[in-house]
Order: structure tokens, then sequence, then C-alpha cells
């Protein structure tokens, strides 16, 4: 099993939704998050001051999958999130050694 975390602009969300639902995937977390990469914020004029903005709202979706989904996924959040802008994101695929359920205590694919 994989754990895919992926950070991308928040209006891409419901693409990166769509898109996922149609190869199977419908579990997911989605949070609010902040942070900059090569974007490094930007400067914003309120009240006739200007101030610096530092993080950029983004959006950090997570699933747990088999492994034999993990290129096909991918695959998918770039076709549905890219933009080719400055900012686009970044994907994360980690090991998970293990899943359980607590409602029903199943595990691992099971769980899934």
């Amino acid at each position: 099993m994989k754990k895919i975390e992926v950070i991308i602009k928040p209006f891409k969300l419901d693409d990166l939704k769509t898109a996922l639902h149609d190869i199977g995937i419908t579990g997911m977390t989605v949070s609010e998050v902040k942070g900059f990469g090569r974007q490094k914020g930007h400067t914003e004029i309120y009240r006739g001051a200007e101030y610096q903005v530092d993080f950029i709202p983004k959006v950090k979706v997570e699933m747990i999958l088999e492994a034999k989904m993990v290129e096909q996924t991918i695959t998918t959040i770039m076709e549905a999130t890219q933009t080719g802008k400055i900012g686009d994101g970044k994907i994360f695929v980690l090991p998970v050694d293990s899943v359980t359920r607590i409602r029903t205590g199943e595990k691992d694919l099971d769980a899934i």
C-alpha cells in the first residue's frame, strides 16, 4: 500500500476529485494548507499599505491505495491539476505499513 500526498492550487480541487473518482479512487482527505516553494509569496496592497504575503494558500489531498494504482494515479493527478505555471504543486508517494478500520477492525486493503 502507498500513501499519496498532493499539494495543489485550491481551484483545481474539484477537477482532481472528479478525475480520481473516474479511475475508482473515492476516499481522500482534504486539508487547507499554506506554504511556499519557488513561488515565494507575493506583495499585496491593503488600505494603501504594501505588505508581503509569504505563505500561499494551497490544498493538500491525501489518499491510501494499492501500490499497483500509483502510476495511474500520478498520471491522473497531473492531467487534472497541471496549469503549466509556477505553483502547480507536488506529489509525494510514501509507503504504508498497515491500515486498520476502527469501526470493523478490517486490516490493510480491506480497510481502504
